[in-house]
């Protein structure tokens, strides 16, 4: 079971009545399970399962991009051959974006859902405290996954090429029958002749084959140029929600929608349009390396905007502002402790925001300085806050309520021209995707295309997918200024980020889109 951090007993057993908070003893008690338990939490191998799932989803779907493309550039004409890979890699963004819509949708349903009583949980989605129901994801999607493999079964070995259907048919009824039994009596000596390569001949043939491809320096270059891309494109992916919740105040849920519904649609519609390009006019190799160039500068023009908008940072009372209201940025946890409540023996490590009516939110509300509250569950209201009373003029309410305070109204004008910036630089980053993919099929020989897109796959999807999120995700907590405490008193998860210092880190790294 999850079990979040929390300062106080949010009992639900007690009426409404206001009641004594005697925070000398709960807030100074920490949460901490016994030893016994600690080393279970600890020891937990259920991660050996996800990873088990995982490995073999990645071992299945691997062939796919390689041996598919290969496929489709062997029996398609050349001319149509970045259409076709245009609407391969159309369709292939609609996967993420109901992925991502279902995830929103999960995000807002509590992780332990059909396993506690609601009522008892004291936090909704919009806290950063709340895990949603991640693994209900793997259910609906690995359902959907095992009904799509089905029709690959069906698929024939070989196709004719485009184009040669026609010739064939023709050259056909022209022939003699002599010429047709003479070629049937040679085409069957030659499979006669022909032998099953064995592995032992795949073996050697293999390192003389990879040697040819890396002395391609174009193919090289690609790869190396993709690598890069990739890399930035799977931190922002990764850490994109997380940004827009730091820095612009929405809800995990909605942050994953609105790139469900926004980002990738955009995604798909640059990919097609950039496949559409090169049929229209028909570039060449060098054509398509311009359109790619071209929309790889603009996607980066248009990302270094964004670095330039933002809100500030939350009001949080001790770290992001004083508790007389002055602005100030502190890494120091001492910062949480004032005058206002030096005597309640506060823990600085307890994450248990609480928003009070002048419009700042505290950590805690023992940090808060509150003597009394009311209510139960989600709607326990903390009454004689002193620090609270500190920025107000006498007799004004000093209460507080669970939950950070909303952001200030021109944050949510800000963040719809930042989502805007972001949907027009995703189009055009997508549009170079279809020409850089052309450049790297058209600069490697036929016989080494298989291999060449079995390698470019193998070096993008570990180098580019594994490493990203965790050294972006080490740049990232470096920005932290309020650690939150796992139940064996250890650091957990971050709670509130520096909102200048993760822009920067974002903006000089992630592309909206990995193009070639």
């Amino acid at each position: 079971m999850y079990k979040y951090e929390t300062s106080v007993s949010h009992s639900t057993a007690f009426n409404s009545s206001e009641s004594a908070l005697p925070y000398n003893f709960l807030s100074s008690l920490s949460p901490v399970l016994p030893s016994s338990a600690c080393e279970k939490a600890a020891g937990s191998s259920m991660w050996i399962y996800v990873f088990l799932g995982n490995m073999l989803r990645g071992i299945g779907e691997t062939p796919i991009m390689p041996l598919g493309v290969s496929y489709l550039d062997d029996f398609s004409r050349e001319e149509n051959t970045p259409f076709y890979l245009a609407c391969i890699h159309t369709v292939g963004i609609l996967g993420p974006m109901f992925g991502f819509m279902l995830g929103s949708l999960l995000a807002k349903i509590y992780v332990d859902i059909g396993f506690v009583d609601l009522v008892t949980i004291t936090i909704n989605h919009k806290d950063s405290r709340w895990v949603g129901a991640w693994w209900l994801g793997f259910i609906v999607t690995g359902t959907v996954i095992l009904l799509s493999s089905i029709p690959f079964w069906f698929l024939p070995k070989s196709l004719p090429k485009q184009g040669q259907e026609e010739s064939q048919s023709k050259s056909t009824e022209l022939a003699t029958v002599a010429e047709q039994e003479n070629f049937l009596q040679e085409e069957n000596q030659d499979e006669e002749k022909e032998k099953p390569v064995t592995f032992q001949e795949l073996a050697k043939d293999f390192v003389p084959s990879l040697r040819r491809l890396f002395r391609n320096s174009i193919f090289t270059l690609m790869i190396l140029t993709y690598l890069v891309a990739v890399n930035g494109f799977i931190g922002m992916i990764t850490f994109k929600p997380k940004y827009m919740e730091q820095i612009y105040g929405q809800s995990a849920s909605k942050a994953i929608f609105l790139i469900g519904i926004l980002n990738l649609p955009a995604v798909a519609l640059g990919i097609i349009t950039g496949g559409f390009v090169l049929k229209r006019f028909k570039l060449g190799v060098i054509g398509a390396a311009r359109v790619s160039i071209t929309a790889s500068v603009g996607s980066f023009c248009l990302l270094a905007v964004q670095g330039f908008i933002h809100c500030d940072n939350a009001e949080v009372g001790g770290i992001t502002i004083s508790y007389q209201g002055a602005p100030q940025v502190s890494y120091n946890p001492q910062t949480l402790l004032s005058e206002c409540n030096m005597g309640c023996s506060c823990s600085m490590k307890h994450w248990d925001p609480v928003c009070a009516y002048n419009g700042m939110t505290y950590a805690s509300p023992c940090l808060a300085g509150c003597q009394t509250s009311t209510g139960t569950g989600r709607e326990m209201v903390f009454h004689n806050c002193t620090c609270v009373g500190e920025m107000m003029t006498p007799g004004i309410n000093s209460s507080a309520v669970l939950g950070q305070c909303p952001r200030k109204s021109d944050c949510d004008r800000i963040f719809k021209f930042y989502m805007a910036l972001s949907v027009v630089g995703s189009f055009i980053s997508a549009c170079g995707g279809t020409p850089g993919y052309i450049v790297l099929l058209r600069s490697i020989q036929p016989d080494l295309k298989a291999l060449a897109l079995g390698m470019q796959t193998l070096i993008v999807r570990t180098l580019g997918g594994i490493p990203p999120p965790i050294y972006f995700g080490a740049l990232i907590d470096r920005t932290c200024l309020k650690w939150g405490t796992k139940q064996c008193g250890g650091r957990g998860a971050c709670r509130l980020y520096d909102a200048n210092a993760f822009r920067y880190s974002k903006t000089r790294h992630f592309p909206e889109y990995p193009t070639c």
